[in-house]
């Protein structure tokens, strides 16, 4: 896929150019005819033979970025002073902080916060455990964890590689549900080792949101902390885009007029994201899947099963279909994909049944061009900002631990899965609904209230089934 320029590689330039003469218009020359785009351009200091002033372009990558900084640089009598890239420059010292909620302005405030009041508060708690939740910060923390296994698209680069994004989670939590977030970032990829320690910095937190955990060590991870603790475990990676997938599923179903007892679903991908999307899809009421990983279509022949793909293969894929991605693809109604980039293209999309829908989820290069997709499918979604209906997790987890915390549960279901879900979607009305609106803008005010209020909803009520 051609890149186009982002603000994510977007840079600003300081410039010092002569006061007069065309050198302002031939930077803006410069930067189209290199394939950038001038966002802002500000005069910061002005003197009767320069001006120095602050250039921010919007680029592709960081070439490309070096390269439009060359051709600045070739223009007559303009220097270059400095060259900032903006997203390094917004995580300069970090992205979140610690502050204080009570004042301490002077000796009696500081005795009641800390010694010798608090001891009092700490007595209390030790007699009656419970009061935890309403005297300390449990009641609204979430820890953020992760062994930075599998960060992103970046794969595992490490415990300190994956604190800029445990980071950004954290500053989503509290931008989205006002929830204070903490990133706990572990030097271990041992299973026992991640377990234990989770489970000994528990009590300090409501519940625990597992991030960034490889397949299939976060599955185990999830399990066993699930048994050991009484608070939620989540794993966004999973359950976050589970909830978002048949949000927007559900939409596309409505715009094409089908039900999801009747289509027939192709899933590419069987690792964390695909296992959980596929539990959440079935008991939403899906019949007809077929699920591929790497070596094809899965199902109770292969001689390759672990425990996560035999609990697939017992559940999916009634026919025993034993072919590749594309032969599944074919006469397919819904097409999910969590796996790898450029997998698909249009001709096998128009393979699938009439007003298909194509969710081609890889990041930040779908399984399928979705200008390709387009031509062919009736509802195309991706987990790109560049394109219609991104299916982002910021849309699910920020509300669901909302309603986690706020129910005070000690464990998440797939009835509280489903029910964030069906909130997430009704958020487009039916006059939005359309093939372009399947899923509402990640700063649509009602999506954390409708998905906590679903979730805290759910939370009270039974049965429960694990998710």
């Amino acid at each position: 896929m051609a890149s186009v320029p982002s603000v994510s590689y977007s840079i600003t330039v300081r410039l010092e150019v002569p006061a007069g003469g065309r050198a302002v218009s031939q930077i803006t020359h410069v930067v189209e005819n290199a394939g950038g785009i001038v966002t802002a351009l500000d005069v910061n200091t002005a003197g009767h033979e320069t001006l120095r002033i602050d250039v921010t372009i919007a680029t592709r990558d960081t070439q490309h970025a070096e390269s439009i900084a060359a051709a600045l640089e070739g223009i007559d009598a303009v220097k270059i002073h400095k060259v900032s890239d903006r997203t390094f420059l917004m995580h300069l010292g970090g992205k979140i902080e610690m502050q204080s909620k009570v004042p301490l302005r002077n000796r009696d405030e500081l005795s009641m916060a800390y010694t010798p009041g608090v001891a009092r508060v700490s007595l209390a708690i030790a007699r009656n455990p419970e009061d935890v939740r309403r005297l300390t910060i449990k009641r609204n923390s979430v820890a953020v964890v992760t062994d930075g296994s599998a960060v992103l698209g970046l794969g595992n680069i490490g415990p300190e590689a994956a604190l800029p994004v445990m980071e950004g989670k954290a500053a989503l939590f509290k931008r989205f549900a006002g929830i204070d977030a903490w990133p706990i970032c572990l030097d271990t990829q041992d299973t026992d080792e991640i377990v234990r320690t989770v489970q000994i910095l528990a009590p300090a937190f409501g519940g625990i949101n597992l991030e960034d955990i490889s397949a299939p060590r976060c599955f185990e991870v999830e399990a066993r902390l699930r048994e050991l603790l009484d608070i939620p475990v989540f794993h966004d990676d999973q359950h976050g885009t589970a909830i978002c997938v048949l949000a927007a599923l559900t939409n596309a179903l409505r715009v094409v007029g089908k039900d999801i007892g009747a289509v027939r679903i192709t899933m590419a991908g069987a690792g964390a994201a695909g296992s959980a999307i596929l539990k959440l899809l079935i008991h939403a009421g899906a019949r007809d899947l077929v699920v591929c990983d790497y070596r094809g279509a899965v199902h109770k022949g292969r001689d390759d099963l672990d425990d996560s793909l035999r609990w697939i293969a017992e559940h999916t894929n009634a026919s025993g279909y034993a072919g590749d991605l594309r032969g599944a693809v074919k006469d397919a109604d819904v097409f999910v994909g969590v796996s790898a980039p450029g997998i698909l293209n249009g001709d096998d999309i128009a393979t699938m049944n009439d007003d298909a829908i194509v969710f081609a989820l890889a990041n930040p290069e779908p399984e399928v061009s979705p200008d390709e997709a387009r031509e062919h499918a009736a509802v195309v979604a991706t987990g790109r900002s560049d394109y219609p209906n991104q299916i982002n997790n910021v849309l699910a987890f920020p509300g669901v631990f909302r309603g986690l915390l706020d129910a005070q549960a000690d464990g998440v279901t797939l009835e509280m899965l489903a029910a964030a879900a069906t909130a997430l979607a009704e958020v487009v009305t039916p006059d939005e609904l359309g093939p372009n609106y399947i899923v509402p803008s990640v700063f649509h005010p009602d999506v954390a209230t409708r998905v906590a209020g679903a979730v805290r909803e759910a939370a009270g009520g039974r049965p429960r089934t694990e998710a």
